[in-house]
């Protein structure tokens, strides 16, 4: 399972192509983030349907984002695409059927555990706009076990 797949890699290229707030043709924007048109056209329909791209017919038409970069996460473009991550079949599907759990009483420990890996990992996907991970230079990222939030790295100064 790669969290990251082809789809969500060629969709924030796409993304970062329209990041000037000017309509674009497919044709434009496959050619200029060397995305396979044959995918931009499927991707930035799906994109559409998650209400990140906005889709103008005609003559004039075009692809525009939806709403600011700032507005936007990686998350809503991996649940456009139907990417949501889930790092196991039983916490990321709700009509999972889990044999073990149909064959015993008492309830699985390990979903437990593996739903609160899956809100963290849902969190952090959510905390950060497009704006930050298209422009922004990247800060490392700091895990305290001890704590549920993820904190940013920041170079304190003095």
């Amino acid at each position: 399972m790669m969290l990251i797949t082809k789809e969500t890699d060629y969709a924030m290229r796409l993304i970062r192509g329209l990041s000037d707030g000017k309509k674009h043709t497919v044709g434009m924007l496959a050619c200029s983030e060397k995305v396979p048109r044959q995918y931009a056209y499927k991707i930035l329909k799906k994109l559409e349907g998650g209400r990140i791209v906005v889709i103008t017919r005609g003559a004039d038409g075009g692809y525009q984002l939806a709403r600011p970069l700032s507005e936007m996460t990686l998350y809503d473009v991996m649940e456009a695409l139907g990417d949501t991550p889930g790092v196991a079949a039983c916490v990321g599907s709700a009509d999972y059927a889990c044999t073990w759990c149909e064959n015993h009483e008492e309830a699985c420990r390990v979903k437990g555990h593996l739903l609160a890996i899956q809100r963290q990992l849902s969190d952090v996907l959510k905390a950060h706009s497009l704006r930050e991970i298209l422009f922004d230079p990247a800060k490392p990222v700091l895990f305290d076990p001890k704590e549920t939030q993820i904190k940013t790295k920041t170079k304190e100064v003095g």
